[in-house]
Order: C-alpha cells, then structure tokens, then sequence
C-alpha cells in the first residue's frame, strides 16, 4: 500500500506508517536513531550511509589495511571522526532520554537556525506503541518497514541538493523527566517556514493489555516541553 502523502501539512509531505500491532520497548529510540541517519544521508551531509562510513573511518584512524575506501575520505577523516562522535554521543543520550520519558514527537532542523531552518524532519510518535518482548513486533522489520515506506514515497528525489550544512535535534519529553543533557526550550514553537516532512508512526491491530497506551491518549500532555540536544552536528562532504 503506498504511504499516505499530506500535503496540507506546511504545504510539505507526510508519511504515515501503521504497524500490525506493539512494537517491543525501546524501539521508539532506534527509529528515531535510524531515520536521522538517513536523512543525513539523503541531505549530503554525510558522502556515504551511516554504517559504512563509521566503518572507513574506524579502519583509518586503526591503520588498518588492505580495505579500499574512497581517497577522498582520507582528507576529510578529521571531520569523518569528529561527526561519528558527536553523532555516537547523541545517540546514547538520545537512549537515556527515551528511557526517562515518552517522547511524542523529535525535530531535525538542518540548515538555518532552531527558529527558521531550511529543512525540517518531524517524527511523530504519538499514536505509537511499545510492548513486551514476547508479546510485540520486533524493531529490526519494523525498520525495514519504514524505510520500505519512505523509498515508495520517494521524499527526497524532487529536492534540490543541500550544501554542507549543521543540524539540530529536538525532541519533546515531560518537563520533570529529570534529563541532564538536553536543555529544555519551554516556549519554543515548531518553525511554520522552510520544507518539512513528518514520519508518522502508529500501531494497529490487537493491542495486548501490556502495552503501553497510545501516546496521544496520555494525559497532561501541557507538562511535556520541547528540549534541544547541545550539539551542531556538522556535515560534510567528499
């Protein structure tokens, strides 16, 4: 079935992805994980997806041998190793975040600044749910079921190419949630300018009751503020 396009949404695309059922803990984080590499990969910030340039890079700065990479790369491994870090970093800090709280919906702004970027990525988790591993989906096809979903989309391939830019990262969590990393935003609004388009996730089907509710029926959703992770994580190019 092809995804749902909305194109009323700042006069940008949406795609909305339904799972059969709960997807197991933790894989609200992972989704959010993948899809910022993609996008960064999609935007030209990075020369090459995620894992393969982690892998060039780490062979590089190891000495290692015998394995061919693009010549290019061995110039910019400075800036290959400063990202990949900064990118590890966040990630974790993205897990412990995702622990302490629900997290209805995360932002890449790339480009511009936190109140007018260029490009903005929304993930709407608000009708997604988690449940017992026993019981759930697990990630990894739920995964590939996104992706599936954004190449049939076909999202980026009209978008003129983006220079070498900086990205941001925010994501919404309760107020109290305890979080040390993420510096709170409590009056920012999500920018009305610039192309956006939103992921939505939710889950269908028969719901075991160990399930966590679907995040929109939480209540109290005014005690949940917006948070911005304290680091530009910078592209670059071959």
């Amino acid at each position: 079935m092809r995804p749902r396009r909305d194109s009323s949404v700042l006069g940008s695309p949406a795609v909305a992805v339904a799972f059969p059922g709960a997807v197991c803990r933790g894989s609200g984080y992972r989704f959010a994980c993948e899809l910022l590499k993609h996008v960064l990969h999609q935007r030209n910030q990075l020369p090459l997806p995620y894992e393969q340039l982690a892998y060039f890079c780490r062979r590089a700065a190891q000495g290692g041998d015998g394995i061919e990479k693009p010549h290019s790369l061995g110039l910019a491994s400075r800036k290959c190793q400063q990202l990949l870090t900064e990118l590890e970093g966040l990630f974790q800090h993205l897990e412990v975040m995702f622990s302490l709280t629900l997290v209805p919906r995360v932002l890449f702004l790339l480009g511009g600044n936190v109140m007018n970027p260029k490009e903005l990525y929304e993930l709407n988790l608000e009708a997604f749910c988690e449940g017992s591993a026993e019981e759930s989906l697990q990630t990894a096809p739920c995964v590939r079921q996104l992706f599936h979903r954004l190449f049939v989309a076909d999202v980026f391939s009209e978008l003129k190419a983006l220079p070498v830019t900086g990205t941001l990262v925010l994501l919404q969590g309760h107020r109290d949630c305890g979080v040390e990393w993420f510096r709170p935003k409590l009056n920012y609004q999500v920018p009305s300018r610039g192309r956006k388009l939103t992921v939505k996730l939710s889950c269908d089907g028969d719901l075991h009751v160990s399930a966590s509710p679907p995040q929109h029926t939480a209540p109290a959703w005014e005690d949940y503020v917006w948070f911005q992770a304290p680091v530009t994580l910078k592209g670059f190019s071959e």
